[in-house]
């Protein structure tokens, strides 16, 4: 039987006031295996970042439900173990760092937990090593890089052991190398240490790793595959908004004009190594 952490049943998400009524999720039913590596995609106002906030309880949902380690997220007495379980990195780092010191504000989420000092020394120690910015632990925040400040917000919420991280466009202000920085740490914490991984994005590249894929438009998922089946619909995708890879767009064209390449492949050295195989 599958191992599912988050389970998302006939969930609908709506703002409400006096002058304005709109649903952002609509009957949304969604299952996220344990360990897995989960991309969401959508282009802005598709409901991804407000999905993102009903994945731990930051949004209560309006109808149906959304359940953490089958803890309800609507459940009060279990809304700390829930944010413990689930944690979340956001687009701009600087509202995650609260202190003046690296360590320090790694060590800021353990202690509002209540953690004995000699085990916050040892889990910002791996938090920070995890993110590979343990050399950086005693400088300022405001002397990093975009892509290192991002990892030190990640580096927070590793120290509150979290099965799960959801990361809500955490490369978006970043840099080519800052955006890799990140992506790279994120599939360390996937693949080496098992951490359940739900990144939104609409950095396509982005999902090449991934163990599955999720297209969002208006409130409801639109497609959901592995990476290669999702980009192999190239037309699908536009329609909903979204750009291709570049190595996608281009053995899509060459398939177009009657080339027989395989469809669906994002990295370069793949695309190549399908070039190649033509000649």
């Amino acid at each position: 039987m599958m191992d599912n952490i988050i389970e998302i049943d006939n969930l609908y998400y709506s703002y409400e006031d006096e002058d304005n009524y709109s649903a952002v999720i609509e009957d949304l039913n969604l299952k996220i295996e344990r360990g897995s590596f989960t991309v969401i995609l959508g282009h802005n106002g598709s409901g991804k970042s407000t999905l993102a906030k009903l994945l731990n309880g930051l949004y209560k949902p309006t109808g149906g439900t959304v359940k953490v380690n089958g803890m309800l997220t609507t459940d009060e007495d279990k809304e700390f173990e829930i944010k413990k379980t689930v944690g979340m990195v956001f687009q701009n780092p600087d509202n995650q760092l609260v202190a003046s010191v690296v360590e320090e504000d790694v060590a800021f989420g353990p202690e509002n937990l209540g953690i004995a000092p000699n085990e916050i020394r040892e889990r910002v120690d791996y938090a920070l090593k995890s993110v590979g910015m343990y050399e950086h632990k005693d400088s300022s925040p405001s002397r990093l890089s975009g892509g290192q400040k991002q990892r030190v917000a990640i580096a927070g919420v590793i120290a509150m052991k979290p099965q799960c991280i959801v990361l809500d466009e955490p490369t978006a202000m970043l840099d080519p190398s800052g955006r890799q920085e990140v992506i790279d740490t994120i599939l360390k914490l996937n693949k080496e240490q098992g951490i359940t991984v739900v990144l939104i994005t609409h950095f396509m590249n982005e999902a090449e790793f991934a163990d599955r894929v999720l297209v969002m438009d208006d409130g409801t998922i639109l497609d959901d595959g592995k990476p290669a089946d999702i980009f192999s619909k190239v037309e699908f995708l536009k329609k909903c908004g979204l750009d291709v890879p570049q190595t996608t767009e281009l053995l899509y064209e060459l398939s177009k004009n009657g080339f027989d390449v395989s469809r669906g492949i994002i990295s370069a050295e793949e695309t190549a190594e399908a070039i190649a195989k033509l000649f």
